[in-house]
């Protein structure tokens, strides 16, 4: 099952084959100003299709969070691999927003929430 998720102005598409097992809200400033509900690919899993009007907020250098700079709508981050609670350089996770999913039915997947607030 190919899922292919787009900006509003369509001028960012990305595509995976799997559903999500579960979306994530995080509370940390970037993210609820945002309003993205996040899913965690890796790298080979994702496929971008089109980044025509890219737009790249990278603040301290880590974590590459992608925007459509037409539409403004925030499409996906590229972060060092956080499973172990340290940053593992060697592997990238992307997360989607999965709100730009065409045809999900979000409330149909369980959603987690982090409390980034508070934890970094």
């Amino acid at each position: 099952m190919t899922i292919l998720g787009t900006c509003h102005c369509k001028a960012t598409r990305f595509e995976v084959d799997t559903l999500p097992e579960s979306v994530t809200s995080c509370t940390c400033t970037f993210c609820a100003k945002r309003g993205a509900l996040w899913v965690y690919y890796a790298e080979d899993q994702v496929r971008i299709l089109s980044e025509t009007s890219p737009g790249v907020y990278a603040p301290g250098g880590l974590n590459q969070h992608h925007f459509c700079a037409t539409c403004g709508c925030g499409t996906f981050s590229v972060t060092p691999d956080w499973s172990t609670g340290e940053p593992d350089m060697s592997r990238s996770r992307v997360g989607l927003n999965a709100r730009l999913f065409d045809d999900i039915d979000l409330k149909m997947i369980p959603h987690n929430e982090v409390d980034g607030r508070n934890l970094w």
